[in-house]
């Protein structure tokens, strides 16, 4: 049964009756009492001033059954509400919230379908570092386990199904547990390495009349590692002594807040410095050492690879920041990484577990400026190659849909692209102008990412416009969320591609087999389709692009600009690298 068919009036024989708390005499004269009623409380209120204490202001989700006693708490709290129509769209909507925000996002799920449907949200944020907390219902506590009494939403082991997804489960047996719960929750989000975390209760236990104080205090300090100075003082003398240092700069330098941090260190170093696709605008794009992030590339691969000392930060080297693991440094690796597990789980490397600011910051004090020169010239030099490649490939209409977009967008505004090509290409073409001003779907790599999240984004931020992109076949995934963005009136802008189907897999299959299979796609009149939402859409042109996007960011609430236009990828470069 799918998790919005299930949805429906709470079962009153599944509602605990109690007699609520326990009545004392009060010595003070009738005459004297305020005799209005109090308001009951019950685990779902607790979850909800929990949440407040610890800093929250706004939750993200979809209602469902065994939730009700939590979602009912809401009406009593501090807490905005923004319901999504999917729970998985709701859970990319909290990774985006968590990344414009810079802090814990709540998303709020019920039982079963409704928390499965979010798994591939909670598996974008985990691959990307965000700190999600999903708080889900559970059937009531006498059925946990034994699948005897046919509870609907009924999962045996509900929580194994997201241990393999999130950084920490927390499970609650009774509501004086669930400050504890929240508050150990937050803290495992927000302690690098970032990332979701899960946290189950009963229905039950939200639904129960609770004695418990109304939650205050409660506060959390997540541990942030620090590097030995040992460590630090080695890598720095590697650097000091390195002919051909290059850096290359991940995700963590982003979550750490260390942008500042790495300039200086580059410029002191005179080092080169390339962005992986989730560190877009760590580093300043048109910086003379700014190798930018054409990581697919088999002269940017080929420079890393021949750095006598490679500083590797943020990042865990994975399959896009190594090209496709074709990356082979014949040099030294220094890696400084916040999430220990993955330290020199690709390459052999001086790992240094640490928090990127911190350890940016003591390198920086720690290394002698050198000449300036060297660094640029080979960063000018790369850019070249580059150029000199994508500009043989006549991939002019992709260049200059790119360049309209960066265009008709203002600097301080996100851009969030989906898994679709012109994505492709914003991972490495595309300028963020500060650090976090781009999001794509590439950790995990799950379709449907981008509008959901800058719903998120908007939701965090309305005094700025965002920008989303996805293609035909990716906006598929999220149109029900155009009701969401009329709803809550968020000035995003929507960017849909139309080529007639899953492009990238057409081309890829296309280049591989020499013919595409299930690529094809019937699809709506998105105008048409955005204007039934209530939201004012408009078919573009590559010639009118920057002008209509700029139009649709400028207006208020949400916008749809359709772009009918086949695009192509530039040719991936990772097969045809050698080594020597």
């Amino acid at each position: 049964m799918s998790s919005t068919a299930a949805r429906g009036p709470v079962d009153p024989s599944r509602i605990p009756r109690h007699a609520g708390p326990t009545t004392r005499r009060d010595p003070t004269p009738a005459a004297d009492r305020d005799l209005t009623p109090a308001a009951p409380r019950n685990g779902g209120d607790l979850v909800v001033e929990s949440l407040v204490n610890l800093g929250a202001d706004r939750v993200f989700g979809v209602p469902g059954q065994h939730a009700l006693g939590l979602f009912d708490a809401l009406r009593r709290s501090a807490l905005a509400y923004v319901g999504l129509r999917v729970e998985n769209n709701a859970g990319f909507a909290a990774d985006g919230y968590a990344r414009a925000a810079g802090t814990v996002a709540p998303l709020l799920l019920s039982t079963g379908p409704g928390a499965l449907t979010a798994l591939p949200a909670l598996q974008e944020s985990a691959a990307a570092s965000v700190p999600v907390l999903a708080v889900s219902s559970q059937i009531p506590s006498a059925g946990l386990g034994r699948r005897r009494r046919g509870y609907l939403h009924e999962l045996v082991d509900q929580q194994a199904s997201f241990r393999d997804v999130v950084k920490s489960v927390h499970l609650v047996g009774a509501a004086s547990q669930i400050p504890s719960a929240l508050a150990a929750a937050w803290e495992s989000a927000l302690t690098p390495p970032y990332g979701p975390v899960w946290v189950e209760i009963p229905q039950d236990v939200l639904l129960a009349a609770t004695e418990v104080p109304r939650v205050t205090g409660l506060r959390v300090r997540p541990r942030v590692p620090s590097a030995r100075p040992e460590l630090l003082a080695e890598a720095a003398a590697l650097l000091v002594a390195a002919e051909r240092p290059v850096i290359l700069a991940g995700g963590g330098v982003i979550r750490a807040g260390a942008s500042a941090e790495l300039l200086r260190l580059a410029e002191l170093l005179d080092a080169p410095v390339a962005c992986t696709f989730g560190a877009k605008g760590a580093f300043p794009w048109d910086h003379p050492l700014s190798l930018q992030s054409w990581l697919e590339d088999r002269h940017t691969t080929e420079l890393l690879d021949d750095a006598d000392v490679l500083l590797v930060v943020g990042s865990g080297l994975g399959e896009l920041s190594s090209n496709y693991h074709t990356l082979a440094p014949r040099g030294r690796i220094i890696q400084i990484e916040a999430d220990a597990g993955k330290l020199e789980a690709g390459h052999p490397a001086f790992g240094i577990h640490a928090d990127a600011r911190g350890a940016l910051a003591v390198l920086g004090d720690s290394v002698s400026p050198r000449s300036p020169g060297r660094g640029a010239e080979v960063a000018r030099t790369l850019r070249e190659r580059v150029g000199a490649r994508i500009a043989e490939q006549g991939l002019g209409l992709e260049q200059r849909v790119l360049a309209a977009l960066r265009a008709a967008l203002p600097d301080e505004a996100p851009a969030f692209f989906d898994m679709t090509i012109l994505g492709y290409w914003a991972w490495s073409a595309w300028d963020a102008r500060r650090p976090g001003a781009m999001h794509s779907a590439q950790g995990a790599g799950g379709l449907g990412y981008a509008y959901p999240a800058a719903l998120g984004a908007a939701a965090a931020d309305p005094t700025r416009p965002v920008l989303a992109v996805s293609g035909d076949g990716g906006a598929m995934y999220s149109i029900a969320e155009l009701a969401t963005a009329r709803q809550e009136n968020l000035d995003v802008t929507w960017l849909i591609v139309d080529d007639g189907g899953y492009g990238i897999l057409r081309e890829y299959m296309t280049d591989t087999f020499g013919a595409a299979t299930g690529t094809e796609l019937a699809r709506p009149d998105f105008v048409r389709l955005a204007e039934a939402f209530g939201v004012p859409a408009t078919l573009s042109s590559p010639d009118r692009l920057e002008r209509d996007v700029a139009a649709a960011l400028a207006a208020p609430g949400p916008r749809v600009v359709v772009l009918p236009a086949l695009l192509r990828m530039f040719a991936p470069t990772h097969a045809l690298r050698t080594n020597g």
